[in-house]
């Protein structure tokens, strides 16, 4: 199929009065009140979203008071037709070309006979063809009798993103029992793009599943985030290492992982005092983000607190900009996985702007990059598309908050 581009008017909300920063929790369980400024050295802060157009419970957000962001909507691959998924879309631009790679399988989701499927572009707007990445899983292909169910007999593969290492592209991919989340033979496994195609690269790390590609740390190790097989017993961790080869790593725990929440989908980024941040989505129901910080570069971790950033229990990705702003892509409406929002912050811990992507359907598990002063979102349509929002950079710069934007009863 040919790519589709859809351009979309901007919408402004009037200036914003000066931002309140603010407040305390007052339990795991209440909203959190915006009330002070909030101490952004304390790790045990509660507060992430701020500002003077935020209602005192953040889950009484009126989400289509958010202004909107101009941008060029390209649907790469759409699968409704076949009754299909597509989703875990992840993004990279190497080597004058911009690639895509998603999980694609038979039934919504990650079902036996899975396999992970890529698209290129020259300039992020028309995509090739989409063809697939991986082989299929092992017996595990559409003559199997497990094909497109959910079973412990059958295998699947899980698109887990594209890192870029030493001059190489690496796709890294998950491959486990399609029976639930996830099953004993768990490993990632990497390809390796040799300018027409990918090849094996090998194993990355047994009895892993990372969210996102490693990303590199001030002392030049890389990381990223692993649950295991059994992660909702034991908890979350982070990798570090990946520099000598890309198998070499050594695991860190976030201790309350699995007791204080059901931390889900990690995600992490460096603050400007070389501190790490981690958001966790809470499986356990709360609605809301949960953070921790880590002052040694990942080797160990504050309890998770709970956030004020509300949260539709989805799958959430962030990115540190060039200019030094940072940016958070989420489903941060807590009753539906509609609207996609982008928040916007200065210090990477609090958010000054939130504002309304794409919506008005189900929308969900984005990834972005920035390139030659745009950014490019990626996310799936109801599971079953992969699509692209093209931004210029500098939309986001005119972007003012309403005066209010709490939910009317």
């Amino acid at each position: 199929m040919n790519s589709r581009i859809v351009r979309t008017k901007v919408l402004f909300s009037p200036l914003c009065l000066n931002l309140l920063y603010s407040g305390l929790c007052l339990s795991s369980l209440t909203p959190v009140i915006a009330d002070e400024k909030p101490n952004t050295q304390d790790s045990s802060s509660t507060r992430m979203l701020v500002g003077e157009w935020l209602p005192q419970d953040a889950h009484r957000i009126d989400f289509s008071k958010l202004p909107h962001v101009a941008s060029e909507h390209i649907v790469i691959s759409d699968v409704r037709s076949s009754q299909g998924v597509n989703q875990h879309a992840y993004l990279a631009f190497h080597d004058g070309h911009y690639f895509a790679m998603w999980s694609d399988g038979p039934g919504v989701e990650d079902r036996v006979g899975q396999r992970v499927s890529y698209s290129t572009s020259l300039d992020g707007l028309s995509w090739t063809q989409p063809r697939y990445l991986t082989p299929e899983p092992p017996n595990s292909g559409p003559d199997s009798p497990q094909y497109g169910t959910r079973s412990e007999k059958g295998m699947r593969w899980i698109s887990r993103g594209l890192w870029q290492r030493d001059g190489e592209l690496l796709a890294l991919c998950a491959l486990d029992e399609a029976a639930g989340f996830f099953g004993p033979s768990l490993k990632l496994l990497a390809f390796r793009w040799n300018g027409s195609g990918w090849e094996s690269a090998g194993l990355v790390a047994d009895n892993a599943i990372n969210n996102f590609p490693p990303k590199k740390l001030a002392a030049g190790d890389w990381m990223m985030s692993r649950r295991t097989h059994d992660y909702k017993k034991t908890g979350v961790q982070f990798l570090v290492g990946g520099k000598k080869a890309i198998d070499d790593w050594e695991a860190f725990p976030v201790l309350g992982s699995s007791n204080v929440l059901s931390a889900e989908e990690p995600f992490w980024w460096t603050l400007p005092d070389d501190r790490l941040v981690a958001l966790f989505r809470d499986n356990r129901g709360s609605k809301n983000l949960y953070r921790s910080i880590s002052e040694d570069q990942g080797h160990t971790w504050t309890t998770p607190v709970r956030t004020n950033f509300p949260d539709a229990t989805s799958k959430l990705f962030g990115l540190h900009l060039s200019d030094g702003r940072y940016i958070l892509i989420s489903n941060s409406n807590p009753r539906a996985r509609d609207p996609l929002t982008l928040a916007i912050s200065s210090d990477g811990l609090t958010f000054e702007k939130l504002v309304w992507l794409v919506g008005s359907r189900h929308v969900d598990y984005p990834h972005a990059i920035e390139h030659d002063g745009n950014l490019f979102v990626s996310f799936s349509g109801g599971k079953q598309s992969v699509e692209i929002l093209r931004i210029k950079l500098s939309v986001l710069e005119q972007i003012t908050m309403p005066t209010s934007i709490e939910l009317l009863d």
